[in-house]
C-alpha cells in the first residue's frame, strides 16, 4: 500500500502527525533553550520550504477547480438550475459567516483576551507590518481586476485569478462543445497538479515538524502565558463553529448524521490544520464532499468557490477575536456600532481573506473600518504576529470544513446527495479520484 493511501487513513495520518508535532515542538524547545542556531535555521528552513511547495499549487488549482466546476454545472440542469445552486451557496456562506462572527463576538467579550496584558513587540515587527498594504475596501475594488493576466499569476494576486476564472469559466459554459478543447486542458492541469500535490502531502510530518518547531524555537513562552488568552478565545470560538454549527446544520437541514460526515472528512481536516492552507487541501475538500454524496458537478463548483471565498475561522470568529484583544490590548473601548461593522465586514469581506495573508488583510480590514489608529494596529498585530501559526491551524481546520459541509447541505436540500455514496463505508480514495467525472442524474428531491 503506497504511502498517499496510508495517508487516506485517518488514525494513520493522525498518530504521524502527532508525532511530528510532538518532536517538532520538543526540538524547538531544546533548540531555544539551548541557543543551537544551526537547529532553528534547520527547523525554519523545512517548514519554510514545505510551505512554499504547498503555496505553488495554489493558483493552478484555483483556476483550473473553478473553469472545472463552473462547466461542471451544465448537466445539473441548464443555466437556471446553475444560477440557483451559485445562489443557494452565496448565500448560505453568508449566513453561516454570520453566525460565525456572532460567536466570535460572544466568546471575545467572554473570555475577554488581552485583559490585563502589556506586551511590546520587536520593533522590527512593527516597522514590517506597519510598512505592509493594510486592508481596506478600495484597496479590494481596485484590485479585483488585473492589468495584466500574466502578471496577476506571477504576483500571486489570487483574487484577481478567481475573478478570471469566474469570467472563463462561465465564457466556456456559454459556448459548450465548441470550449470543449480548452477544458480538456484545464482538466489536464488539474490533475497534474492535484498528482503533484500528493506526493507533497507525503512530506506533511516533515513539514509540520519544522513548522512547530521554528515557532517554538523562535516565541518559547509567548504560547503558554501572555497570550494564553486569545489562543483559548480563538480555539473556542472555531470549535464551536465546526462541533457545534455545522453539526446542527448538517443534521437538521441537511439530514447527514454529523459523525458520518467528521469521519469522512477527517482527513481533509488533518491536513488542513497541519498544512494551513485551504488552497492546498482544495483536492482533498473536492473528494471529501463527493465522497459524502455530493454530485461531482456541483462539489467541483462550491468547493473551490467556497476554498477562495468562505472562511468561517479566518474572515468571522478571529478578526472578532483578534479585535476584542487589541482594543483591551490598548484600553480602547468598542461601542455597539463598532461590533455591528465587525459583523458587516466579516458577512461581506471574507472575499479578502483569499490567498495566504488572508488573516492579516481580514483583520487590518476589520480594525481599519473601526477607524484604529495606524500605530496601533500595526502594534497589535505585531504582538499577536508570533502565535498566528498556532491560531492558523485551527482557523484553517475550521475554514475548510465549512468549504466541505456547506455543500453537503446545499447537496440534499436540491437532490443532489447520492444517500448509498453518503452510507458507504468505502470511498474513492482521497487525490486518487480524477477530476472532472460526470456529473450524476440527480436524484429526486425528498431523497
Amino acid at each position: 500500500m503506497s504511502l498517499l493511501r496510508t495517508y487516506s487513513k485517518p488514525k494513520v495520518f493522525g498518530l504521524i502527525v502527532v508525532v511530528a508535532l510532538v518532536v517538532g515542538a520538543l526540538l524547538g524547545v531544546l533548540a531555544k533553550q539551548t541557543g543551537q542556531g544551526w537547529l532553528v535555521t534547520t527547523l525554519h528552513t523545512i517548514g519554510s520550504i514545505f510551505t512554499n511547495l504547498l503555496q505553488v499549487t495554489v493558483l493552478p488549482l484555483v483556476f483550473t477547480a473553478i473553469v472545472l466546476g463552473i462547466v461542471s454545472l451544465r448537466g445539473l440542469g441548464g443555466a437556471r438550475t446553475a444560477a440557483r445552486l451559485g445562489g443557494k451557496t452565496v448565500l448560505w456562506f453568508a449566513t453561516t459567516s454570520l453566525i460565525a462572527v456572532l460567536i466570535g463576538i460572544a466568546v471575545g467579550k467572554i473570555v475577554n483576551p488581552g485583559s490585563g496584558v502589556s506586551l511590546q513587540p520587536q520593533p522590527s515587527t512593527v516597522q514590517k507590518l506597519a510598512s505592509r498594504d493594510h486592508g481596506s475596501w478600495l484597496d479590494l475594488i481596485n484590485n479585483l481586476v488585473p492589468s495584466n493576466l500574466v502578471e496577476a499569476f506571477a504576483d500571486g494576486e489570487i483574487l484577481q485569478v478567481v475573478l478570471v476564472s469566474l469570467a472563463v469559466g462561465l465564457a466556456a459554459y456559454a459556448l459548450g462543445d465548441r470550449a470543449q478543447p480548452f477544458v480538456s486542458f484545464n482538466r489536464a492541469v488539474f490533475d497534474i497538479v492535484q498528482k503533484v500535490l500528493g506526493w507533497i502531502i507525503r512530506l506533511a510530518p516533515l513539514g509540520v515538524l519544522g513548522l512547530i518547531g521554528n515557532a517554538f524555537a523562535t516565541y518559547g513562552d509567548q504560547f503558554v502565558r501572555p497570550l494564553l488568552s486569545l489562543i483559548v478565545a480563538v480555539y473556542a470560538g472555531t470549535l464551536l463553529v465546526l462541533f457545534v454549527v455545522y453539526p446542527l446544520l448538517l443534521r437538521f437541514v441537511g439530514k447527514v448524521s454529523p459523525a458520518l460526515f467528521f469521519r469522512k472528512a477527517w482527513t481533509a481536516l488533518q491536513f488542513a490544520f497541519v498544512s494551513r492552507s485551504s488552497g492546498a487541501t482544495l483536492p482533498l475538500s473536492r473528494q471529501t464532499a463527493v465522497n459524502l454524496g455530493v454530485d461531482p458537478g456541483y462539489a467541483s463548483f462550491a468547493v473551490p468557490l467556497g476554498t477562495t471565498t468562505k472562511m468561517d475561522g479566518c474572515a468571522a470568529v478571529y478578526p472578532a477575536v483578534a479585535t476584542i484583544f487589541i482594543a483591551n490590548l490598548f484600553g480602547i473601548s468598542l461601542s455597539f456600532g463598532d461590533y455591528v461593522l465587525i459583523v458587516v465586514v466579516a458577512v461581506f469581506g471574507a472575499i479578502a481573506t483569499a490567498g495566504v495573508t488572508g488573516w492579516f488583510t481580514m483583520l487590518t480590514l476589520t480594525l481599519s473600518t473601526l477607524n484604529l489608529p495606524p500605530e496601533v494596529i500595526a502594534t497589535g498585530i505585531a504582538v499577536i504576529y508570533g502565535i498566528d501559526p498556532i491560531l492558523d491551524m485551527m482557523r484553517t481546520a475550521t475554514n475548510v470544513a465549512g468549504q466541505i459541509a456547506i455543500p453537503t447541505w446545499i447537496a440534499r436540500t436540491e437532490g443532489l446527495l447520492d444517500d448509498e455514496v453518503l452510507h458507504s463505508k468505502t470511498s474513492t480514495p482521497l487525490l486518487d479520484a480524477p477530476a472532472g467525472e460526470p456529473a450524476r442524474e440527480p436524484a429526486p428531491a425528498n431523497a
